[in-house]
């Protein structure tokens, strides 16, 4: 087995470490970070300035190309200095890109792809339901009744991250409520925000800030069948293989942030001093150190294997669940980590180690907690279903 990647996703990660040391420097992804009202639409910008919405896209509609761990590569390097920022090029990418790349109809790809790839679109997830969190499919009250020439969506969805700014929204809705099982009769909607009937609204949290994340109120929304994806009611066996892709790119965000954290806290060892040389001489916190470079490598070698194996077509399930709980407790642990290592100075807006950890804490509460992560793994080693 060959762990080096080769040479052109070695060319490009360095292209991208690269332009995100110039373009999209620490310093700066703190100051959009700081303003949690306002969307950082420069940063966007200079996305789409780069090419990266066209990453995963087909040269076909307009796009880059590149594979599944092409698209890792490039997240890992953007969550470096954006940390949960660059889910700002990630929730387009998953929710525009991946999906109608998937499951759009010809004309859905003729008309959306090129518009994400060039980056004048944007789109929003809209799955969660606020009464039910991970309990998706027994939770789901959003339902879509068909009327003349399309649908008409009722419910309420939270948790919407840049909903407010999006063009358009991925939501799943009940469409059939005589279906036998609850994982059946649903269907996936590409709803434009400006439908008459849809109301957002913006949400304050902990970290993420100025990406913002909103709850939506579906009030007798249409929506044409020419914007339903895929066929009606079967929405659910269409969106399994892309909630995989969704954890493995969890898991490259993670790493980012982990290569974030440690490059800040070694830097940090060799300048501060204290009681008499550098901290970094000190052993508790050169065992911290290793500690965070551990599960670097760690984590950096799980998310090769299941980009690697998804990339070849095989079942990743199993696997991307493994990652994203492993990379996400490692980051958020690491960033715990370096706060400690940084002091009173991690746990101060000036550093981004709290920053790290803000962000890092969601990705073990979504796009699915852990909890439920550890369930669906003991449930493919063969034990029975736990709830």
């Amino acid at each position: 087995m060959d762990f080096e990647l080769p040479e052109e996703y070695r060319s490009f990660r360095d292209m991208v470490h690269r332009w995100v040391d110039a373009e999209v420097p620490k310093e700066w992804a703190r100051k959009l970070e700081a303003d949690e009202h306002a969307y950082p639409f420069a940063l966007w910008d200079k996305f789409t300035e780069a090419g990266f919405h066209g990453v995963g896209i087909s040269e076909e509609y307009g796009g880059q190309g590149g594979d599944v761990m092409m698209q890792m590569l490039l997240a890992r390097e953007l969550a470096r200095s954006l940390g949960g920022l660059a889910w700002i090029w990630g929730i387009t990418s998953f929710a525009g890109s991946k999906s109608i790349g998937l499951y759009g109809s010809d004309e859905q790809k003729r008309k959306f792809l090129p518009l994400i790839a060039a980056g004048e679109l944007k789109a929003a997830i809209a799955f969660t339901e606020p009464a039910g969190g991970t309990d998706l499919l027994g939770a789901m009250t959003t339902t879509a009744e068909r009327v003349d020439g399309g649908w008409k969506i009722n419910g309420e969805k939270i948790w919407s991250s840049s909903a407010h700014v999006a063009d358009y929204l991925l939501v799943i809705a009940r469409s059939d409520k005589d279906a036998e099982k609850k994982h059946q009769g649903l269907t996936l909607f590409w709803v434009p925000t400006t439908t008459p009937g849809v109301k957002i609204t913006p949400l304050a949290k902990l970290g993420m800030r100025s990406m913002g994340s909103c709850a939506i109120h579906f009030e007798d929304a249409f929506v044409p069948d020419e914007l339903v994806l895929g066929e009606p009611h079967k929405a659910w066996y269409m969106l399994l293989p892309t909630l995989n892709n969704e954890r493995i790119m969890v898991g490259a965000f993670c790493l980012g942030v982990i290569d974030g954290v440690l490059e800040d806290a070694i830097d940090y060892m060799k300048q501060r001093k204290a009681f008499g040389g550098i901290i970094g001489r000190f052993q508790i916190l050169q065992h911290y150190v290793a500690d965070i470079a551990t599960m670097q490598r760690t984590t950096e070698l799980m998310l090769l294997y299941c980009a690697d194996k998804q990339s070849r077509g095989e079942n990743v399930g199993t696997e991307a669940n493994m990652l994203k709980l492993m990379a996400s407790e490692n980051a958020n642990q690491a960033a715990d980590l370096g706060i400690q290592i940084l002091g009173g100075m991690g746990y101060s807006a000036e550093t981004d180690m709290q920053r790290y950890w803000r962000d890092s804490r969601l990705w073990r509460i979504g796009p699915i907690t852990n909890e439920m992560v550890r369930n669906g793994i003991a449930e493919s080693l063969g034990l029975p279903r736990s709830y």
